[in-house]
């Protein structure tokens, strides 16, 4: 036998060389290097046959065949632009056990119940596994196939035979082809089947669904090459405890990106949540101290989440900062704040804050929501239950302006709430019919929010 060719290549910018390195001598990115294998004549891979191609025009490009296909998840459909597109290639990552075959599941027999063949690829469970899981959730149908198979040649030869409208692949580094000499779930597997899925996908029309790992951090195992060759990659995030799972758009080629889908684990499947504010508030009580509400941006959506803090006396000489749902430096700047500006001598007590319901949140405009919970609950002193608090907080202690303003306030007149503390420079941006609804506290300085809690 001839012994496979190997080179390295970097994940960033594709430079390829014979030996492995440190950092790559073109984009001098470190740890980039990753082994791949020269794939020979016998292990090509599939492309469909192709009439002869021509440029055309922009103007006299025909949308004829560009359709979609919706779900039963009006918050997923929006997610995606619309609908699924034929002959998409859609990647979803989590974590293990967030929920993405029950998903997936539902999501087939939507598609089945639509007269569609869906061809599902149970790589890591067996069939009486996947049966059992689609039993429990109440799903039984004539168009949807079960295939347990983790060679890539058997896996074509059945979307041969079957000719599926829908492929679902669970999961990607699981599946390995034969003709390459590395392991399944390698990078150099990973990112050959993956290309694989897409020339199957554009080839033969067909939306394809992939699973992928997450590493420790949350990121989508393999290289990051892999997301730029699908069309779609969505993170399905939540906790376990909590019954919350969040599907979140990092990348879309046929919509917008950063929005977002909320459902409710139970034993039926996922659930769509239509109202996140509602469910977010549910559970809270009124008039306590550390407690305060906040209006977020997730996508296109306004929502309103509930930020908790607890201040306590430390028992070490190391006082303990930490937070759930939040940027840990976040947390470290604003009780600097509080400490310069208000006076606040926090540097020898325990610090924890968190945002209930499981939520991830990155935009600073909760900034004001979090320093107000944490001198609530550092003064034992509450702010009205019916007072919502927006403003990004700067490092001399003033609030800044937010984005999509409106959009917040309309959400809180929605939930009920009667005053929103905001900051100064947002009034302008903010019409007369909104100003008649709701009472509007604009504030400048850290010290004038402070003063807000009775």
């Amino acid at each position: 036998m001839i012994k496979d060719k190997t080179i390295w290549e970097c994940s960033s910018c594709g430079f390829t060389q014979k030996k492995w390195a440190g950092s790559c001598q073109s984009c001098l990115t470190w740890n980039s290097f990753f082994e791949k294998i020269q794939i020979d004549e016998k292990a090509k891979r599939f492309e469909a046959k192709k009439t002869d191609a021509r440029p055309v025009r922009l103007k006299d490009v025909k949308m004829s065949n560009f359709k979609r296909l919706e779900t039963n998840f009006r918050s997923f459909d929006r997610l995606l632009g619309g609908g699924i597109t034929k002959g998409s290639l859609i990647l979803i990552g989590g974590a293990p056990g967030i929920g993405k075959s029950t998903l997936l599941l539902q999501l087939s027999n939507t598609f089945a119940l639509q007269n569609k063949k869906v061809l599902y690829i149970s790589a890591e469970e067996s069939l009486e596994q996947t049966s059992l899981r689609a039993q429990r959730i109440g799903i039984d149908n004539e168009n949807i196939f079960l295939f347990s198979e983790t060679n890539f040649s058997a896996i074509k030869l059945q979307i041969d035979q079957i000719k599926p409208d829908i492929l679902i692949v669970d999961s990607i580094q699981i599946i390995y082809k034969p003709e390459i000499g590395a392991s399944p779930g390698s990078v150099v597997q990973v990112r050959e089947l993956t290309t694989e899925f897409m020339h199957i996908s554009k080839g033969y029309g067909i939306s394809t669904f992939l699973i992928g790992h997450v590493t420790k951090t949350g990121e989508i195992a393999g290289p990051r090459v892999l997301e730029h060759i699908v069309d779609v990659v969505l993170d399905f995030e939540g906790e376990k405890q909590n019954g919350f799972r969040l599907l979140r758009s990092v990348k879309n080629r046929f919509g917008p990106t950063d929005d977002i889908a909320l459902f409710q684990m139970s034993e039926k499947g996922l659930k769509e949540i239509a109202n996140p504010s509602a469910v977010f508030l549910e559970k809270r009580n009124k008039n306590l101290s550390g407690s305060i509400i906040a209006a977020t941006i997730e996508g296109i959506r306004a929502i309103l989440i509930e930020v908790q803090a607890l201040v306590a006396a430390s028992g070490f000489s190391m006082p303990t900062r930490k937070c759930a749902g939040l940027d840990q430096n976040r947390l470290a700047l604003l009780l600097a704040v509080l400490e310069k500006k208000v006076r606040f001598h926090l540097k020898d007590l325990d610090v924890f804050v968190s945002v209930a319901g499981g939520m991830k949140i990155k935009e600073p405009a909760i900034d004001l929501a979090i320093l107000l919970a944490i001198a609530s609950s550092f003064s034992n002193r509450c702010l009205d239950s019916n007072t919502l608090a927006i403003g990004e907080i700067g490092l001399s202690g003033e609030i800044r302006a937010v984005t999509r303003i409106e959009s917040r306030i309309k959400e809180a007149i929605n939930m009920g709430f009667e005053n929103i503390i905001l900051p100064k420079q947002n009034l302008k941006e903010i019409t007369n019919s909104i100003k008649q609804k709701i009472n509007l506290i604009p504030i400048d300085l850290v010290d004038e929010a402070i003063e807000r809690l009775s």
